[in-house]
């Protein structure tokens, strides 16, 4: 798989009152993800998703980044019949352009960047309800939230760790390497 992708936006949720990002010109990362972002650190407690850990262990933190693609927004908004979904309804960091598949990535495959940044991709970001419920707030359509995690299935992006800090832009070009 040669896949070139664009990055459309960079994002950041440094609201501690919720997942849901806001657009700003770059981002910085580092080993512990995106300062001030709510899911920096090289450690988080274990939910849900790590139920062979009690809830509150611990874990290395594989959510430091998450990354969705334009195609599989619109694939989502179709699903759910709205005219779109926008990146930072699902609370993503960066918006890429140039696949319909960015879900499928293999875990351990590389994302670089231009000056060098490296992120590793963890695997799929497993769609909830959260972001369902900030897409039925918009369009006001009781109900609604329902729709998205069928809706997003195999389609809601990925999370990734960063593996080589650097800076990521608007308008960079990402290079995927497979494991």
């Amino acid at each position: 798989m040669n896949i070139q992708l664009v990055v459309e936006c960079v994002m950041l949720a440094d609201d501690p009152t919720t997942f849901v990002t806001r657009e700003v010109s770059d981002i910085e990362v580092e080993i512990g993800g995106i300062p001030g972002d709510r899911h920096y650190g090289i450690l988080r407690p274990a939910d849900s998703r790590q139920n062979i850990y009690p809830r509150g262990t611990m874990i290395a933190n594989r959510r430091q980044i998450s990354i969705v693609s334009v195609e599989e927004c619109r694939r989502i908004a179709a699903n759910m019949g709205v005219p779109e979904i926008r990146p930072e309804w699902l609370g993503a960091n960066i918006l890429v352009s140039g696949t319909d598949k960015l879900t499928e990535l293999p875990a351990g495959a590389r994302l670089l960047f231009p000056d060098g940044t490296g992120l590793i991709c963890e695997g799929e970001n497993l769609p909830c309800v959260g972001p369902g419920k900030v897409i039925e707030d918009v369009y006001k359509q009781t109900g609604l939230h329902r729709k998205f995690v069928p809706a997003a299935r195999k389609s809601r992006g990925i999370v990734c760790s960063v593996e080589r800090e650097g800076s990521i832009h608007r308008g960079d070009l990402v290079q995927i390497r497979l494991a």
